[in-house]
């Protein structure tokens, strides 16, 4: 009772805000409130979007699972919550978003036989600059969710690319091309690479090239956000 006073008082003077609305935090509340967390716009097993999802690495057959958690809209909460994550230095974002997706998907067959999660790794230029790699955290999360471990080492960046926003498919393709290794020790057949948003997949797809040469049988592609276009 006496943390729980010491709590409010704290939450009096120096209110903690939601990052998906900025309203006041109340009583155990963390990072989001609970109408974000009960509101944001979840894709569901069965969603609308299933087949565009299924679509997406039509042409990498290693690619057994496409899902995404939220969908993304220009100036909507999930964009948002990815610019608080991305733009703001809101790691707790991360964790907490990968988390809320692995409880979601814990019980999934599509995870059975997992061995590793794989965070999308950035050039070490980029990592400095932001100071953390965004998909270290949602992968962490996903990881307590769900018991699989994650690395942060099983894909490296080597050339630093400009942005793919703007940019067609074609013209991803190229920017991304050759800019992964894969660590050398790895020895893994069925592996999740999880990622915060997915658009053309042109990333992804150069991640599952990479890691298919190193030895990896089977992808599962897991996204906080799917962009439509």
């Amino acid at each position: 009772m006496l943390n729980q006073f010491f709590r409010d008082l704290l939450d009096l003077i120096f209110p903690r805000c939601c990052a998906g609305c900025d309203k006041p935090l109340i009583g155990s509340e963390q990072t989001l409130c609970t109408i974000c967390r009960i509101s944001l716009p979840r894709i569901g097993a069965q969603g609308l979007q299933k087949e565009i999802l299924q679509n997406k690495f039509v042409n990498e057959p290693a690619v057994v699972f496409t899902h995404s958690f939220l969908l993304f809209t220009k100036k909507g909460k999930v964009q948002k919550l990815l610019h608080a994550l991305k733009y703001r230095g809101n790691q707790e974002v991360g964790l907490v978003l990968g988390e809320m997706f692995g409880q979601e998907m814990k019980d999934s067959e599509q995870l059975s036989g997992v061995d590793l999660i794989i965070s999308v790794p950035l050039h070490a230029r980029k990592r400095k600059s932001r100071g953390y790699n965004q998909s270290d955290l949602l992968a962490e999360g996903f990881s307590r969710a769900t018991g699989i471990p994650w690395s942060a080492s099983a894909l490296k960046r080597l050339k630093f690319t400009e942005t793919q926003t703007g940019k067609n498919k074609i013209e991803r393709r190229d920017n991304v091309k050759g800019v992964f290794e894969a660590d050398k020790n790895l020895q893994v057949s069925k592996v999740i690479i999880i990622d915060d948003v997915l658009t053309t997949g042109a990333t992804l797809e150069e991640c599952v090239q990479t890691l298919t040469n190193a030895g990896c049988r089977e992808f599962v592609i897991l996204t906080i956000a799917l962009a439509q276009h």
